[in-house]
């Protein structure tokens, strides 16, 4: 005879090991045996010392009732207080109401909400429902705060949160003062919301929990941005706020917010990027991926998603900065004005005085020295002697990378100044920098295309603007110039007419380029139009046989200069 299920109202602890399966990915043998030493150490006497029953462990986590309410808070605080020892971060909810006891496991909305409490909580940390706050307010000595109301999945009504530990009011999600808004930050700013998982499957929350984990940490290596940290994100987890609410809360301009859905063996996962104050939508993008490798579709995604952002906030700000009085501007805003204004028109003599004004306001504003070093380095290009515009582009590099030396758009862009100046050795170990502190960094990108097209490696080049043009789909025609060249260097001149004929803005420089590209394809006619539109734009005093040798000097690899050579030959051109 089958015994019957018990039912009765008891105190539930759910936990689990916060992040446990990418700790398992990263160190299997150390992540088991610091969770065994935690079951065994610490999580089976404590229960036992508090009259608890451990009704389960599971993976990475663990189900234990208790007589009283009392007990099972005190247990999870005394708990959690001794794991903060450990290597692993435990999370904790506490709920009181009827379970089911079928013999082999329990089950109902008691055991249901305590796992959802769990998911609540911070690594380190407890929430508790409102229920079991009521019991244990005036009779244990620990500080509570209020995390408001939240919908939890397969509960009717709304659950009261509240969480354990001393937390200022204000950072609480709900409860801004309004008289105390966090002041928005200079930086663009930016929360990534927990992605919704909409697989159906409460077991697939780590995967969308995973997802929005790995986008916070991409996003926190752009030194231009100011991102919300992972703790204040996912108090938002469970809920659907209103994203004017959560910029006001965290005192930030931008939302990125999304969802996973898994089926079978295929997830998608969208992302869209929300100016909080209005909540207008200015980018959204659809991930469809094959699941053969779990953990590399979840890399590959985020790194597009983690590329991708900071792009469009960079348009947005620039545009903000474009539209502002001129008197008013900040450092920030000259910086922001002045490469609004650069990566339309590489030439424009009239980007100098914004970045100097920059420096002028803000002597520590290292991205402003890095782009007057860049403009001074380019300069040559214009008939400015070489060694004059080394003289001006060093120490404004050195400058910047005194300022900031972990900032890898900053070692990006030094990549770029030495390689105009010729200094291949400075070149690759800054471009080899920049990579290593930010892949995804679409300004790295760009230079990684430049500089290692000029060191000779064009494949790796084409590989990298490849990587750019899909992060980057939408960008200025400031980064043309280097596709135009790679495209040429890499023996593909249909595709650099190509590239040349999208743009709206060429430097007359680039001119003589395309009619060495005309020529080395074997159009004589367009290759002699080119060169005729060239000499017609060509500013007095020009020294074209002058800037070319200084061209053929930044080619590593003495195969490649000969090509220029060789398509300048065509054109009649003694160099």
């Amino acid at each position: 005879m089958l015994n019957k299920a018990q039912r009765r109202l008891v105190a539930i602890l759910a936990a689990d090991v916060a992040d446990y399966t990418r700790l398992v990915e990263l160190d299997t043998d150390g992540t088991v045996a610091a969770w065994k030493a935690a079951r065994d150490n610490v999580v089976k006497p404590h229960v036992d010392k508090a009259s608890g029953r451990i009704i389960k462990f599971t993976g990475d986590g663990f189900l234990v009732e208790f007589p009283s309410v009392q007990d099972a808070v005190g247990c999870a605080i005394s708990m959690q207080e001794e794991l903060r020892s450990s290597s692993l971060n435990f999370r904790m909810g506490v709920n009181v109401g009827d379970i089911t006891d079928d013999g082999s496991d329990v089950h109902g909305e008691g055991v249901n909400i305590a796992a959802r409490l769990e998911a609540l909580a911070e690594p380190g940390g407890i929430c508790v429902s409102g229920d079991v706050y009521n019991q244990v307010r005036n009779r244990i000595d620990a500080t509570f705060t209020d995390m408001g109301e939240h919908t939890v999945k397969h509960v009717s009504s709304p659950v009261r949160v509240y969480r354990w530990g001393e937390v200022a009011s204000d950072t609480i999600p709900g409860e801004t003062n309004p008289d105390d808004v966090p002041t928005l930050p200079v930086k663009p700013s930016i929360v990534v919301l927990p992605f919704t998982n909409m697989s159906g499957d409460p077991e697939q929350e780590y995967f969308s929990d995973g997802i929005t984990e790995d986008i916070i940490t991409e996003l926190s290596r752009f030194r231009s941005l100011f991102v919300i940290a992972r703790n204040s994100s996912f108090h938002y987890k469970g809920q659907s706020p209103r994203v004017q609410n959560v910029g006001r809360e965290l005192g930030i301009h931008y939302v990125v917010e999304g969802s996973v859905r898994r089926a079978g063996n295929r997830v998608r996962i969208t992302a869209q990027l929300v100016e909080a104050e209005s909540g207008n939508h200015l980018w959204a993008e659809r991930y469809d991926r094959d699941l053969e490798n779990i953990f590399e579709v979840q890399d590959e995604v985020v790194q597009e998603i983690a590329a991708s952002v900071p792009g469009q906030l960079n348009v947005a700000a620039m545009d903000r900065a474009r539209r502002g009085p001129a008197e008013s501007l900040s450092a920030y805003d000259c910086l922001l004005r002045g490469e609004w204004l650069m990566f339309r028109n590489f030439t424009d003599r009239n980007v100098i005085p914004l970045f100097e004004r920059a420096v002028e306001i803000d002597p520590q504003c290292a991205r402003a020295y890095i782009q007057l070093a860049r403009l001074h380095a380019y300069s040559f290009t214009q008939g400015v002697p070489v060694a004059e515009a080394a003289r001006s582009a060093f120490p404004l590099a050195e400058k910047a990378l005194e300022l900031s030396p972990s900032d890898p758009s900053i070692q990006s862009i030094a990549a770029a100044t030495y390689m105009m100046m010729c200094e291949h050795h400075l070149a690759r170990q800054h471009i080899e920098r920049a990579i290593s502190l930010n892949p995804n960094d679409g300004e790295v990108m760009a230079s990684a295309v430049y500089v290692l097209n000029y060191l000779g490696d064009q494949e790796e080049g084409l590989r990298w603007d490849r990587i750019r043009a899909r992060h980057d789909p939408v960008s200025s025609d400031g980064y043309r110039e280097n596709t135009f060249d790679l495209y040429y260097m890499a023996r593909r001149y249909e595709d650099a007419i190509a590239v040349f004929r999208g743009w709206r803005n060429p430097p007359y420089s680039m001119l003589l380029i395309l009619a060495a590209a005309y020529a080395q394809n074997g159009q004589p006619e367009e290759a002699k139009a080119a060169y005729d539109h060239y000499l017609r734009e060509l500013p007095d005093g020009y020294d074209t046989t002058a800037t070319i040798r200084v061209h053929l000097r930044q080619c590593a690899k003495p195969e490649d200069a000969e090509h220029w050579r060789e398509g300048y030959r065509k054109l009649g051109l003694d160099v």
